[in-house]
């Protein structure tokens, strides 16, 4: 007797796992359609500040390989994190309307053709996309003296969705310390 209810107990504990246990366990995903959102263009001119020297430099090397010979201010190699200002104008005590903070990579052997690659998230800390930000992964070839393009890949907030282009020049390079002042002219295309 005894036997016979501890087996009708275990028949009965499987039976009711088997039938609490999914029996559907695929992947699920649900598509709706997506609300008509209108595409919106935005043109943005603004200074890149990219200090590598003195007391509060605004880009800091922190990596450089240990195979390079090259004694310019951003070797072949080298690494740096940025938190650059960007402001209304090119003088030093113009507005600041936000920054770029990210990384960029020395990418060039030649040290007369300067290269870098940047991954870098221009945000904004004032005006009418304050809270809003781009976000841009591409190669700026720095040693060619006309503007030049890299790519915007993405955004957040205002900017949701962005994609475009940033024409760079260069308004101010000292050689020797690595000091810079960009031109940029931004096309960004988003919701």
């Amino acid at each position: 007797m005894e036997r016979s209810r501890f087996i009708l107990g275990l028949a009965l504990t499987l039976l009711l796992t088997i039938a609490t246990t999914p029996s559907e366990c695929k992947y699920h995903s649900k598509t709706v359609p997506a609300r008509r959102l209108k595409e919106k263009v935005t043109r943005l001119h603004f200074y890149l500040f990219d200090i590598l020297s003195g007391t509060k430099p605004s880009a800091l090397e922190i990596a450089r390989a240990n195979r390079t010979t090259d004694k310019s201010a951003t070797p072949f190699g080298s690494l740096y994190a940025i938190d650059d200002p960007l402001r209304e104008g090119p003088e030093p005590n113009s507005t600041v309307v936000g920054n770029a903070k990210g990384l960029y990579l020395s990418a060039s052997q030649d040290p007369a053709n300067l290269t870098i690659v940047m991954y870098a998230d221009f945000g904004f800390t004032t005006g009418k996309f304050k809270g809003s930000s781009f976000s841009v992964f591409s190669r700026n070839p720095v040693a060619e003296s006309l503007e030049r393009e890299v790519a915007v890949v993405g955004g957040r907030g205002k900017f949701r969705l962005a994609r475009g282009f940033i024409w760079l020049k260069t308004h101010y390079l000292n050689a020797t310390n690595g000091d810079a002042i960009l031109k940029a002219k931004v096309t960004l295309i988003h919701y």
